[in-house]
């Protein structure tokens, strides 16, 4: 993924107004993140836990959408699977919910999706973070052939929001 600069990712947002892209909260270090390793830019708010936010490079340009995360069950940790990257977790997967956008996000209507809870999918699959013992299942296609899953997608998900 290239660099994006704050005012890049703030214009990305599809799925709310202009007025809470200019509000949410962005990363303040975007430039120590490993931009090379990265499908797609993902963060939780710091502010406010339950929200959080995607930015990928989708149809020629960077593309965001603003979430909200299931809080957890209390007292469960089972094993569930990141619909995203396929990398499974004791706990360390939410249900990430996105208004879709224009007239049916205004009138309630979203999409969710199973994504690992600190949205870290890219580095899990090039193996940059570690999500436990059997985390990633054995499989015998490429890193490349995994990367590419994990982008497709990426982009279901995006085009179930904006379609």
């Amino acid at each position: 993924m290239k660099p994006l600069t704050e005012q890049q990712i703030r214009a990305a947002f599809v799925n709310c107004t202009k007025g809470e892209a200019t509000r949410l909260s962005v990363p303040r270090d975007l430039a120590d993140r490993p931009w090379d390793a990265l499908d797609y830019l993902g963060w939780r708010d710091p502010q406010a836990p339950g929200r959080a936010y995607l930015v990928a490079e989708l149809d020629g340009g960077p593309r965001a959408l603003v979430l909200r995360a299931a809080a957890p069950a209390v007292g469960q940790a089972r094993r569930s699977m990141c619909s995203m990257c396929l990398t499974t977790h004791s706990g360390g997967v939410s249900l990430m919910v996105a208004p879709k956008a224009g007239r049916a996000g205004q009138q309630g209507n979203s999409v969710g999706a199973y994504l690992c809870a600190d949205l870290a999918c890219s580095l899990y699959v090039r193996g940059l973070r570690d999500a436990g013992i059997g985390a990633r299942l054995h499989e015998t296609i490429t890193l490349e052939e995994k990367i590419r899953r994990t982008v497709t997608h990426l982009a279901a998900f995006f085009a179930k929001v904006t379609g």
